[in-house]
């Protein structure tokens, strides 16, 4: 007996002190069950109440199977436990885009219908309230908000401005004005916040940084269809990263929440930047709209502009693997990173 409980003690050590993982299944899982991958949870929300509590030190990983995620409100990624350097807290596709078993099809797919949830600034609706850091959300697709009461949704919102370090990576936001839409995709303030191999595809606007958001990337990304912009971009100068990205056909590239002439030092780099109907435009109070930027001073690294740039739309009974990139593409923009 005494064996026993000494290798069980072994065991719970390891596992509190390497990390815990919980695997969630809406088609096949039970929020009463342990979350293992034999015995997951239904819902996302159980998953992440349970990570929340878990104390110790090391990684806690949620893998997502395949599915349809309803929101009903918000989930909050709120550890007890305090990572170091080296660990995090992700949520992230149980078939990841580079797998060789994935397809489209196996894409969990986040979808809210909560109403206004948060009213922090102004009343609004959020998926996921990062209030941690080094999170990482990985390899899920978000459709907008099918709540016909609300006026704004985000899917991925940080609002503290002393957390440091969400990454986003290998995800889809797919927003239809009409019926399900997405203010924005990631609404992020904080430092060091990383999109990376992600796709935007008609948001009004895809990624929101505002505050304190020194050191953020935006690296190997499509947005197309944005209908009121690509970025809204803090008003200060500060060093980011902008590189091997994709921005075609929306209405603004950057506005600017606050300065008529926006400066930022920082380029943009290696990017295909065409068909944009305006590049940069400001916030106007008094206008209650985006208006034309003052000659901004943007600095541009080997930008291709003027050129011809068709994203893969579906026009048949089944989204192909390219769904969503740009045809020919071969600059690794998207949500795969081979």
């Amino acid at each position: 007996m005494k064996s026993i409980i000494t290798a069980f003690l072994i065991f719970k050590i390891l596992v509190q002190g390497y990390g815990q993982v919980y695997f969630v299944d809406v088609v096949n899982g039970v929020d009463a069950n342990d979350g293992t991958k034999s015995n997951p949870f239904k819902s996302l929300s159980r998953a992440i109440d349970k990570a929340n509590l878990l104390t110790a030190s090391g990684d806690i990983t949620i893998k997502v199977m395949p599915g349809t995620y309803v929101l009903e409100d918000k989930i909050v990624i709120n550890p007890v436990r305090i990572f170091g350097d080296s660990n995090r807290f992700t949520v992230e596709a149980y078939f990841n885009p580079d797998d060789e078993m994935w397809s489209p099809e196996k894409m969990p797919v986040i979808l809210s219908v909560a109403s206004h949830n948060s009213h922090t600034l102004f009343d609004h609706s959020v998926g996921f309230l990062i209030a941690s850091e080094r999170v990482t959300i990985n390899g899920l697709k978000f459709l907008g908000n099918a709540n016909q009461a609300i006026s704004y949704y985000y899917p991925i919102v940080k609002e503290d401005t002393t957390l440091a370090d969400l990454a986003v990576t290998q995800c889809v936001f797919i927003g239809d004005k009409e019926s399900s839409f997405i203010q924005g995709g990631v609404w992020a303030h904080g430092p060091n916040n990383v999109i990376d191999h992600c796709v935007f595809y008609e948001c009004r606007n895809a990624v929101l940084f505002f505050d304190n958001v020194e050191g953020f990337q935006i690296t190997n990304s499509i947005i197309s269809k944005s209908y009121e912009s690509a970025f809204w971009w803090t008003p200060k100068d500060v060093d980011f990263e902008f590189r091997n990205n994709i921005l075609v056909h929306n209405e603004n590239v950057i506005v600017s929440s606050r300065a008529k002439k926006p400066t930022y030092s920082s380029p943009l780099k290696n990017s295909i930047i065409s068909d944009n109907k305006s590049f940069v435009g400001y916030w106007s109070r008094e206008d209650s709209k985006v208006m034309p930027a003052e000659a901004p001073v943007i600095k541009l690294e080997n930008v291709v502009q003027n050129i011809y740039t068709e994203i893969q739309e579906n026009f048949g009974t089944k989204w192909d693997r390219g769904h969503l990139h740009v045809k020919g593409n071969t600059a690794k923009a998207g949500i795969f990173t081979k």
